[in-house]
């Protein structure tokens, strides 16, 4: 429906689509190894091949459908399901009745093994309201599932050997394939050598596809499972889910442009608890970029070049670090210890909270040392010393702040003297290992403060945008 308004083809849309998602990752600065679309031959194939190995072991059943059907969801419901006797249970839009011949997988014959799946592997749904969620749901009843359809034909083809041409494969057991034909499912190809997946992160309102009907379709398959589904929440504008309808879409591009990407990519990580929705405001945005970056981060790096250029010259010498400040150095070490832990759990926000730990025993060092005093007293190797604790801190938070902040954190690297790689993290984030003589080179500040005024302006034009546009024909013929 949606190409036909357009006036193009069903194939010629989804390219036109599929083009945007990418360029947003590039502009995001998000990286992959495979982009991939159900279009691609090797995929089609692959569908294929599932679909015949789950009819031969009498997983799929010929039949014929009835039912609520909802094109935004693409999605069937019951009618103790639907709304209204007509309305979406999702997105709430009106849905249609749909009667036609279609072959079913036996989703109902996997209902036990999905319970004892989630029952036996407690984070493999996280977070662990989510789980909850989707056990409850199969406690009341799996239905088996319509995989086909013959109302159109923009898809994959059942395989020759169904002799059965006018049926095509339905978008979730299409779609969801698409994870290990990636991989080079039914073929030779050695990359499935990588599945099962360690995290598949999907939006919240499909977590009931991937956490039961593909772990279903895995099974039938006798593939492994994934180890985590992890469902992310929405972004909501004044608590209500952003709609083109309700006006309160925000463009996240044009928020990229006006506050730095990288300032954004952390905002999005940091401010809301991983699973959960998040309230979009451009104000705790600038607070985020205020406060947590440019006070607490840059303005440690700019303290670090002043005292270092003050006190040695830039010079740095790592050798008396762990005499004086021990203590730092294990506050530090112990943040550090606790990040890989709440990465594999998916705690994005608990991540970058912990991560700041450092920085706060690094400008309170500052604070409660005060080189400046140390130097007057004649102390100068415990003046020099603090001076290092500070940069080793920077480095190892920049090893560790690098996959959200990456352009950020090469940038400190560089006024450290480092390179951000493989082997740096390997090195530096142990326990003993500090940076050796470095010299700390004066870089512009990271994060210029962002006044009010930007916020306001940024408002401004927003509201400036839902105005009625008048053209000047029509303001002529007034």
């Amino acid at each position: 429906d949606a190409a036909k308004k357009r006036g193009k083809s069903p194939k010629e849309y989804a390219d036109e689509v599929s083009g945007k998602f990418k360029e947003l990752w590039d502009e995001f600065d998000i990286s992959y190894d495979k982009f991939i679309r159900t279009t691609d031959e090797e995929h089609k194939s692959g569908v294929q091949l599932a679909f015949e190995k789950m009819l031969a072991k009498g997983d799929i059943y010929k039949g014929s459908y009835k039912g609520h059907y909802c094109i935004s969801c693409e999605t069937f419901f019951t009618d103790t399901q639907i709304i209204d006797n007509e309305f979406c249970p999702d997105c709430g839009k009106q849905t249609s009745i749909v009667e036609e011949e279609s072959y079913f997988f036996k989703l109902s014959k996997y209902q036990e093994k999905l319970l004892d799946w989630y029952a036996q592997n407690e984070k493999c749904i996280i977070p662990k309201t989510r789980r909850n969620e989707v056990m409850r749901f199969v406690e009341g009843g799996l239905e088996d599932l319509s995989i086909t359809r013959t109302s159109f034909d923009w898809g994959v083809k059942l395989p020759e050997s169904a002799h059965d041409p006018k049926h095509v494969i339905y978008v979730w057991l299409d779609a969801l394939m698409n994870y290990v034909t990636a991989l080079g499912y039914g073929t030779d190809n050695k990359n499935m050598d990588y599945w099962p997946a360690k995290v598949h992160l999907i939006g919240k309102d499909i977590l009931r596809f991937h956490a039961i009907f593909w772990p279903a379709f895995l099974m039938s398959l006798e593939l492994p499972l994934p180890d985590h589904i992890a469902a992310h929440g929405w972004w909501t504008r004044n608590g209500e889910k952003m709609s083109k309808s309700k006006g309160n879409v925000i463009n996240p591009k044009e928020v990229a442009d006006a506050y730095g990407l990288e300032n954004f990519r952390y905002f999005m990580l940091r401010e809301v608890p991983f699973g959960g929705d998040g309230d979009f405001s451009q104000k705790a945005l600038m607070d985020r970029i205020n406060s947590d970056l440019g006070n607490d981060l840059g303005n440690l790096l700019n303290r670090l070049i002043g005292m270092s250029s003050k006190y040695s010259e830039g010079v740095v010498d790592s050798s008396n670090t762990a005499k004086y400040y021990s203590k730092e150095l294990d506050e530090v070490n112990e943040s550090l210890a606790k990040l890989e832990p709440l990465l594999y759990d998916m705690q994005l926000h608990r991540y970058l909270e912990e991560l700041w730990r450092p920085l706060s025993v690094a400008n309170k060092s500052i604070d409660t040392y005060q080189p400046w005093t140390l130097m007057k007293e004649g102390k100068e190797q415990e003046a020099l010393a603090l001076n290092v604790l500070i940069a080793n801190i920077l480095a190892k938070v920049a090893i560790m702040l690098h996959p959200v902040m990456p352009k950020t954190t090469d940038k400190i690297a560089e006024s450290l003297g480092f390179t951000i790689d493989v082997e740096s993290y390997n090195a530096y984030i142990k326990k003993s290992k500090l940076l050796d003589l470095f010299t700390i080179a004066k870089i512009p500040p990271l994060f210029p403060r962002i006044e009010e005024q930007l916020l306001q302006e940024t408002e401004a034009a927003k509201e400036e945008e839902k105005k009625p546009k008048v053209s000047k024909e029509s303001s002529n013929s007034n």
